[in-house]
Parts: C-alpha cells; structure tokens; sequence
C-alpha cells in the first residue's frame, strides 16, 4: 500500500473525527487529550441514578406505588445510560460489548 493512501485514510480519520468530536479533535490537536464524549456525560448519569434511587427510597417509605414505579424507570434509564457503547445522538444502533 503506498504511502499516498494511508496518508489519505488519515485525513479522512482526521475529518470524521472533527465532525463528529471537534472538541476531542481541538484537545487533541493540542496535545492535552480528553475523554471522547460518549465518555463526558457519567455525572449526569450518577445524578440521575442517585434521583432514582431517592425516588425509588420515598416511594417506599411513603407507599405510593407511583412513585415506586417513576423511581425503577428513573433507574432503569440510568442504568441504560451507563452502557459505554450507546450514543443518544447516534441513530440507535449499539455496538456489542465484548
């Protein structure tokens, strides 16, 4: 393979990975990498996880069985988040995780 098409798959690399992360392409560029974004979002997952979980707690405590149910889909949903292969933005489809 000459060297002109491995230059080319890397600039190719290089245009997907700016259209798709500028700011990881920016870091990087720069020399001071950060996570890629499928990796940026675990507060807002513990947060919504810890919600879930007081939710779930006071559905209990208060025997309402709304509020039970509102905290396992709370939970249920973070725990879906917390799968590092899923992309909201991406069109739904998932990558095995071996």
């Amino acid at each position: 393979m000459p060297a002109s098409d491995d230059d080319e798959r890397l600039h190719d690399i290089e245009a997907r990975l700016q259209r798709e992360d500028p700011r990881f392409a920016r870091a990087l560029g720069a020399g001071r990498p950060r996570s890629p974004r499928e990796y940026r979002r675990r507060l807002r997952v513990w947060l919504l996880f810890v919600l879930a979980l007081v939710v779930l707690g006071g559905g209990i405590a208060l025997a309402h069985g709304l509020l039970i149910a509102a905290g396992l889909v709370l939970a249920g949903l973070a725990g879906e988040m917390f799968s590092p292969g899923r992309d909201p933005r991406r069109d739904g489809r998932h990558r095995p995780r071996f």
